[in-house]
């Protein structure tokens, strides 16, 4: 799996190398301009915050909501599946560290973008797998790997993940931030998250902040 992905990680920075972003696609990042954005949800957001914060030139992780109609929603509300919100992580990296594509490799092999607005034992659509793109060449490279993996059948079943627009996040309340890093003995920490953050070290040493 992983060696498909990396060989579309070749393909995809060569394609999009000379698809250059305007500062309009750019004018609602709030950032600073030598750095990034890639709003990402793979299901639990305790989940991929606690992998994503490992990676080297990753400079922030936030825990929220995206890509649903209601204002303000408290994690009760995305809980009920009602307000069209995905459980997602705004990332923060440095594009010098850690590029776009680089990202999209971990996103598509550390999570399961096949199955339909679920992950585990995680149902509903608050927990699909989505893409949140800034700009055109993030969505060109999304829908590239999607095209991509689904041709190298890297997969038994198609990827379902969506690629839509990123419009707003909404920060989650302030008990979801570094959950797992404050709740690493909690059931839910230490039978689900740690397992999958071991496996995710595991194949990503090279990418990590420090060794694990």
């Amino acid at each position: 799996m992983k060696k498909i992905i990396c060989y579309i990680l070749l393909t995809v920075t060569t394609a999009c190398a000379a698809f250059a972003r305007s500062p309009k696609e750019l004018s609602h990042l709030t950032t600073p301009p030598h750095l990034d954005t890639a709003t990402l949800a793979t299901g639990c957001f305790w989940c991929t915050e606690a992998k994503f914060k490992e990676l080297r030139g990753v400079v922030k992780v936030t825990s929220g909501f995206a890509g649903g109609h209601t204002v303000n929603p408290t994690y009760e509300q995305v809980c009920t599946g009602t307000t069209g919100h995905a459980e997602a992580c705004n990332i923060v990296y440095d594009p010098k560290q850690i590029s776009y594509d680089e990202l999209l490799q971990v996103f598509f092999t550390d999570h399961d973008p096949t199955q339909l607005n679920r992950q585990g034992n995680d149902v509903g659509t608050q927990y699909r797998s989505a893409i949140f793109y800034h700009n055109a060449t993030q969505k060109q490279k999304a829908e590239y790997y999607i095209k991509k993996i689904n041709e190298e059948k890297a997969y038994p079943k198609p990827v379902v993940t969506q690629v839509v627009p990123f419009t707003v996040f909404y920060k989650a309340e302030g008990y979801h931030q570094n959950y797992f890093s404050k709740n690493g003995s909690v059931p839910y920490c230490k039978y689900v998250i740690q397992p999958e953050l071991d496996k995710f070290r595991k194949a990503f040493a090279d990418k990590l902040k420090t060794s694990k």
